[in-house]
């Protein structure tokens, strides 16, 4: 049995050996983009499909190593055996059958620690042979059974009391692919048909949004390399018609806008769909504010980007207020796990007041550079609360010349989440977890 996704043209066992590569890449503090960008061209697909599934069960794993062999074998083993448990927990999922999964797990430990080859094996035949109690018996570990670091489970009950639970399951899910009709071309309903006609079914969740009955590829997407169409989450889509559209009216013909962390690029290209501004597009990180200038260049569109710290106005800015900010800020991620499923191995709990700093520090930057009547949206892609309303609560008393206008608050990534009701589109369409709040300057 054969159903996975990964390319039928390479052995499982190869596949394996690069997804312990990414598994031991992330275990010693790397991102899985990064151990992905390291993995051979031909491989990377395959290796993507099944590290974001161990990702997902990394948890549940690394419970079952303990249990079944005390001792941790050297890093590379250690990752293959945690890659081979996981797998085989949700063998379905994988595409593969359990005895596929044992015999090329242990084909490639062969190429690469042959003498471990006979422990992998043992270990793993062991887990099938031993199954149902060895799994009984993690599940009381709440990392086991909610493939989570406790510190992350504990911030979320505190946080979340009555959605803990139903935040940590989304949490392993795999995401919707939703899509971002460039509304100077098209409605979503009119690219649902041209979906149609190429073979795709979606369906529309908002006035420029359309979520995909299955993921595909970006060159399947009709117009995608015109500039007909971006990929983007449904939360995401919120940002720009939440800067444009205030209660104090919609910003003027060639409006004065910053976008302070602009990479990758997707709110910088929606405000510019949008609208016609003067916008001014800055990122901290001169690769990643490439990614921006492609973007830009696929949609026909034009800004000025800069790389630069958005903290240092002093370095970068000309003096001239902007009629309106977005603070998209630096963020743990904790509300985009299933996009990224290795963030929560990743972060660490005292990383979140380390970047409530940073998110205070930008916000205490960007707020004399707004003129008087403008606006700031502060946004992240965060379900902690820290990196929420307290944060603005802070900020308004510490200035108060600002106030809060509406705007989403936290919006949970779960289906029928009464927070839901406020934004756009239905109730029931599932979207990544975020934070909108929109300041404006009053005149002093």
């Amino acid at each position: 049995m054969n159903a996975s996704p990964t390319p039928q043209a390479l052995p499982l066992s190869r596949l394996l050996n690069h997804t312990a590569d990414a598994v031991r890449a992330v275990r010693s503090g790397a991102s899985l983009n990064e151990a992905l960008a390291a993995c051979p061209v031909p491989a990377r697909p395959g290796t993507q499909a099944l590290s974001f599934q161990v990702m997902r069960g990394l948890g549940r794993a690394q419970a079952l190593r303990g249990q079944l062999a005390r001792r941790a074998p050297p890093a590379w083993v250690d990752a293959l055996l945690l890659t081979a448990l996981a797998l085989l927990c949700e063998a379905e999922e994988a595409g593969y059958a359990e005895h596929t999964l044992v015999d090329q797990a242990v084909e490639a430990v062969k190429q690469r620690e042959r003498a471990s080859s006979s422990f992998v094996n043992a270990v793993l035949r062991r887990f099938l042979r031993e199954r149902e109690a060895l799994l009984a018996a993690v599940a009381r570990d709440p990392v086991a059974q909610w493939n989570h670091p406790r510190w992350w489970i504990e911030r979320l009950q505190r946080d979340w009391p009555e959605h803990w639970q139903a935040l940590l399951s989304a949490n392993n899910q795999r995401p919707p692919m939703t899509l971002r009709v460039n509304a100077a071309r098209a409605t979503a309903e009119a690219y649902l048909e041209r979906l149609q006609a190429a073979g795709l079914e979606g369906t529309a969740i908002g006035p420029q949004a359309v979520r995909l009955d299955l993921p595909c590829p970006v060159s399947r997407l009709p117009g995608f390399e015109a500039g007909d169409v971006s990929v983007q989450d449904l939360a995401a889509q919120w940002a720009a018609p939440l800067l444009l559209e205030a209660e104090g009216g919609r910003l003027p013909r060639g409006a004065r806008v910053l976008d302070a962390c602009a990479a990758p690029g997707g709110k910088t290209a929606h405000l510019l769909e949008l609208a016609e501004l003067d916008l001014l597009a800055l990122d901290s990180d001169a690769a990643r504010l490439a990614r921006v200038e492609d973007t830009l260049a696929r949609l026909q569109l034009r800004a000025e980007l800069k790389a630069a710290d958005a903290r240092q106005p002093e370095a970068w800015w000309d003096g001239r207020p902007f009629d309106a900010i977005l603070m998209d800020a630096p963020c743990s991620a904790a509300g985009i796990v299933r996009r990224h499923p290795d963030v929560r191995w990743l972060r660490r709990d005292a990383d979140i007041a380390q970047l409530a700093g940073i998110q205070r520090d930008m916000l205490e930057a960007l707020w004399p550079l707004l003129k008087p009547g403008g606006r700031l949206l502060y946004c992240t892609c965060s379900v902690f609360k820290a990196e929420g309303q307290p944060q603005i609560d802070a900020f308004l008393q510490r200035h108060s010349e600002a106030r809060q206008l509406a705007a989403p608050g936290h919006a949970l990534p779960l289906p029928h989440n009464a927070d839901v009701a406020a934004h756009p589109g239905p109730a029931a369409a599932a979207h990544d977890g975020f934070f909108y709040a929109l300041l404006e300057k009053r005149p002093v």
